[in-house]
Parts: C-alpha cells; sequence; structure tokens
C-alpha cells in the first residue's frame, strides 16, 4: 500500500474517531431528553434531608419536596390544608383536633419492602416526639413550646388512624402557622429504625418528589413522586420529572451557569454581580429580558438597628441612648429612599413603619407609627435633649458595613458623633446577648406568619439571655397587650392589638428600622409556575418546563 492510500486510510480513521467521540459526550438518552428536569444551585450545601434539621432555607427547600404536614402555606401566608383536610378549635382556644385525608402514602422504600404505606395520625404523634426528643436535638423543639405536658409526655393524641388531637397549655394563635413550617412533617418511624442517623441521606416522606440521588457536596437528584396525593384542574401534581441541585460554592460561577441557562433559578443577588443584572433602580438589565424574569416579592425580613436601652450595663457611654429624643433623632436623620436606591439597587421598602414587616398582617401600610427622613426634626430633637454631639458606636459584621457608613454619614451630619466597630458575628452575637453593644445591625426573619413573631422581641419576659430582647425594652403596656393579643383568637382584633403595640413601640424608639426585605426571584422564562411569597418557600409541585422561552 502507497504511503498516500495509508495516510488517506488513517485520516478516515481519524474522522470516524472524532466523530464517534463527539457524538458520546453529546450524547442524551431520548428519555432523558424529554424529561422535565428542573434544575438548580445551593452554594450554601446541604448536609442532611432530615426535616427536623431543616434550620435555613438550603434545607427547608429540599425538605419542602420530600414532606408534608398538617399544613401549608400559599403565596398570601393563608393557612391551608395538608395531610390535614381540615381541623376544629375548641372556644377556649386549647385543643385542636385534626381530620386526616386517607390518601397520603409514604414514599415507595426499602423500609416497606419496596412499597408505600398510608399515613396515620399515629405517624404524626411519632413524629412530633421524634422533633422533642432529646437524643436527636433538634432545633424546631421550640414550635411545641406551647403543647402541654403531663408526666413528663407531651399532648399529642391519635384518636383513631384518621384523628389527631393537640392540646395547648395555654392558647397561642399562631399555632396553625407554626405547624406549616417543615419541622412539623411527617415521617415514618420504620424509615428511623431502620436507618437511624442514616435517614438523613436515606429519606422517606411523603412529598411530591421523592429521594433519588446524592453524592454530597456534587448533585442531589430528587424523581416524581408518582402517587402524590394533590391534583390541580385534573392532573396529579408534581408536573415536573424531577429536580437537580447542584453544589458550586462559588456564587460568581453558579450566575454564570444560570446565565448560560444550564440552571433554571437563582434566589437572591450577590453584590459581584448586582449591578450586572439590574440597574440602578432594580430592574433586570434590558440585555437579559429575552430568556430571564425577575420576580419580586415582599419577604418577612425587617432589618434594623437596635439600641440598647438596659441599665448599667454599658455606663456613662450609653447616657445619651437612655434619651428617648436622641433614638428619635437617629430614626429621623436616615434617608432609607437613598440608601435601598444607591446601595441595594432599590431593593426593599424603606422602614418608615414599626417592626411588622410590609406582606404580613397588621403592617403599618400608612407609615403613622414610624419614622421618615427629616434632619430638621431630628436636629431639634437632639438639640432638645441637652446632648451636644453626642457618641455613639454601631457595631456590625463586615457584610453590611457599606449601610452602616451610610447611616453614620447621616447621623454626623445632623450632629452625632457617630462611629463604627466590625465584629465577627459570634463575637456580635455574644456581646449582643449580655447588653455590650450600645446600636447593633440586626435583622428579624419570620419563624411562622404572624407578627407576634416581631413583637416578642419586646416583651420584658424575653430580656436576653433567656429570649431575643436584645435592647431591653420594657414597658408595661406593652407587655399587657402582648398577653391579650395571645388568647385573642380573632384575626381581626388580634391585627389591632398588634398595631397599637407596634405604635407604643416605635414611638419610643428601641430600633431603627432600615428597611423591609423583598424576595429576588430570577427565573429562565422557559419555566412556567413558580411563583413567589413572602416567607421566600420554593414550592416546585406546580412548575413546569416549556421547550422555548
Amino acid at each position: 500500500m502507497s504511503k498516500s492510500s495509508v495516510y488517506l486510510l488513517f485520516s478516515k480513521v481519524l474522522i470516524i474517531i472524532i466523530i464517534f467521540f463527539t457524538a458520546a459526550c453529546n450524547w442524551v438518552p431520548t428519555a432523558e431528553k424529554d424529561l422535565q428536569i428542573f434544575r438548580y444551585n445551593e452554594s450554601a450545601g446541604i448536609s442532611t434531608l432530615d426535616p427536623a434539621f431543616a434550620k435555613d432555607l438550603p434545607h427547608i427547600w429540599a425538605c419542602n419536596q420530600l414532606y408534608n404536614g398538617l399544613v401549608t402555606l400559599d403565596e398570601d401566608l393563608d393557612i391551608l390544608p395538608a395531610i390535614a383536610k381540615h381541623w376544629t378549635i375548641d372556644s377556649a382556644a386549647h385543643i385542636y383536633t385534626f381530620t386526616l385525608r386517607d390518601d397520603v402514602f409514604f414514599h415507595e422504600s426499602e423500609v416497606f419492602e419496596n412499597k408505600s404505606r398510608i399515613v396515620t395520625a399515629h405517624d404524626f404523634v411519632y413524629s412530633f416526639n421524634r422533633l422533642l426528643s432529646p437524643g436527636i436535638s433538634s432545633p424546631g423543639t421550640w414550635i411545641f413550646n406551647q403543647v402541654a405536658q403531663s408526666d413528663g409526655k407531651y399532648a399529642f393524641n391519635a384518636l383513631n388512624d384518621s384523628t389527631l388531637q393537640i392540646r395547648l397549655s395555654s392558647p397561642f394563635p399562631a399555632f396553625l402557622g407554626v405547624l406549616a413550617m417543615t419541622y412539623a412533617s411527617v415521617v415514618p418511624e420504620e424509615a428511623i429504625a431502620f436507618y437511624g442517623s442514616n435517614f438523613r441521606n436515606n429519606p422517606v416522606g411523603t412529598g411530591p418528589f421523592r429521594f433519588q440521588y446524592w453524592k454530597e457536596g456534587v448533585k442531589l437528584v430528587f424523581r416524581k413522586n408518582t402517587q402524590y396525593f394533590e391534583w390541580e384542574n385534573g392532573s396529579q401534581l408534581p408536573f415536573l420529572d424531577a429536580v437537580s441541585i447542584s453544589f458550586l460554592i462559588d456564587r460568581q460561577t453558579a450566575f454564570l451557569e444560570f446565565v448560560k441557562e444550564n440552571l433554571d433559578f437563582m434566589s437572591g443577588i450577590d453584590a459581584r454581580y448586582k449591578d450586572e443584572l439590574l440597574s440602578r433602580d432594580g430592574r433586570l438589565r434590558s440585555k437579559y429580558n429575552d430568556y430571564i424574569q425577575l420576580i419580586s416579592q415582599p419577604y418577612l425580613n425587617t432589618e434594623y438597628l437596635g439600641i440598647f436601652i438596659g441599665e448599667g450595663q454599658v455606663a456613662g457611654l450609653q447616657q445619651p441612648l437612655m434619651n428617648q429624643s436622641v433614638r428619635q433623632a437617629i430614626n429621623y436623620a436616615i434617608d432609607r429612599q437613598k440608601m435601598l436606591r444607591f446601595l441595594r439597587n432599590g431593593i426593599g421598602m424603606p422602614g418608615h413603619s414599626g417592626m411588622i414587616p410590609y406582606g404580613m398582617p397588621g403592617h403599618d401600610s400608612l407609615g403613622q407609627i414610624g419614622y421618615a427622613f427629616n434632619p430638621i426634626k431630628a436636629r431639634e430633637l437632639l438639640s432638645k435633649s441637652g446632648f451636644e454631639k453626642p457618641q455613639i458606636t454601631i457595631t456590625t459584621t463586615a457584610d453590611y458595613v457599606d449601610i452602616i457608613k451610610f447611616v453614620q454619614s447621616q447621623l454626623n451630619d445632623v450632629g452625632f458623633d457617630a462611629r463604627i466597630e466590625v465584629s465577627p458575628a459570634a463575637t456580635m452575637r455574644e456581646m449582643r446577648a449580655q447588653g455590650k453593644l450600645q446600636i447593633f445591625r440586626a435583622s428579624w426573619v419570620a419563624d411562622y406568619p404572624d407578627a407576634e413573631n416581631y413583637l416578642s422581641l419586646f416583651t420584658s419576659a424575653n430580656f436576653t439571655p433567656a429570649g431575643p430582647n436584645y435592647t431591653h425594652f420594657t414597658n408595661a403596656g406593652f407587655d399587657e397587650l402582648y398577653d391579650k393579643a395571645l388568647i385573642e383568637t380573632n384575626p381581626d382584633k388580634r391585627s389591632l392589638l398588634y398595631a397599637k403595640m407596634d405604635s407604643l413601640m416605635m414611638n419610643e424608639a428601641p430600633v431603627v428600622v432600615l428597611y423591609y426585605d423583598e424576595v429576588l426571584r430570577f427565573v429562565n422564562k422557559r419555566v412556567k409556575g413558580l411563583g413567589s411569597n413572602p416567607v421566600n418557600m420554593l414550592d416546585l409541585k406546580r412548575v413546569r418546563l416549556s421547550d422555548s422561552h
């Protein structure tokens, strides 16, 4: 064979090899191509799929696909039935009786010999008692603080397979909202007994998706639960075939994957690409309009400055802040709208009202009980206080320095000598609990959709370190209204009590509300039905994927 013939043959073989490997690298099974797979990244990582440890959004989002509780929340934070068909509350607001559905099954699992089993009231009694067991040390035990006890046992009772009764030690109107939390999900005793501590990576629930695969730190996959009990317009939920979660630690890398359409969804925004995605007024930049949708929603998170007004902890320097006029002057001195526009690209609502955030029943939507920017009023109040150029120190963590520098500048403009101290988060938490900080940056995100969650920060019984009252604000009238609200079962009347409490507290000004946060969701336009909600819950059971944007 001639050299030219050998060369020609070699070239043909090489071309065939290149074609083969190129095809192989891009090959996707036909069945996989047809599947609806929703993809998102979780930079913070996931360490467990046990709902008893779902203490933050990454874990709550994952567990929300796998589990259900008695009740759930809709996008307006209304409480809806889930595994409970309906419920009654006795006239004294102590006894809650739930009637369960009879068509809810645990996922097929080896613990059921690769079959499934119907959920009963006994499963909820087991799950709730497990959550409270000292042996697992769940961070969610507090959700049942109001449940009555007798001889060391909590008052969870299965009256029969389909009826569950819970008895509270005292009325707590927010209790149904607490039951919507992921901590209160039902799990099967058989799976806990079989897997033990390995239940964390062998989850068995009732949710719209079931566990499929998890390579920790790389990828987590859920598949459709074909026995799921919820339907919509004659179609069984969920619509997706699978959910795929990646764990790219670097948010910039994850952002690039989203822009390349390798991810379908991104929540929140990082400072490194904030200006790339958003204009100064918070709008999505036009170059992304063809394939990305921005969904914004009020978020139940109040960002604020707390002012310690307890006695004797920071003597001397603390004295100006014990004066109500000084605290009110701080509130009037800050241009919150300007702060949001220049430092947060318009994300959030200016904190011109009380602690109850925008989107929560009881929020002061008219701005009658808060403070808007009024530097003239701030100077008048400071003069009235008798303190000339009072020195104050605001403590913050490094990630909020830009906002606190803005606040510092505004305060100094009206006559304060404001200083900044930057501390590690752990150090700041410890000093705040001990009353060793003059002013501290903080935020409060609702655990459940009731304004009591915010106002409990100011009751005398909750002084730190025993509770979350970091300011040591105390007022007998406030405490009396709080106690009345706890036994008021009428939501409208309870909201009026909350508004009075918020107004009373804000007048004394132990806090400076900076802004109410927003949920920002960047969604590929091929995703339909995702929506949003004020607690930033990720609900994928109604999501569909279209073939195009």
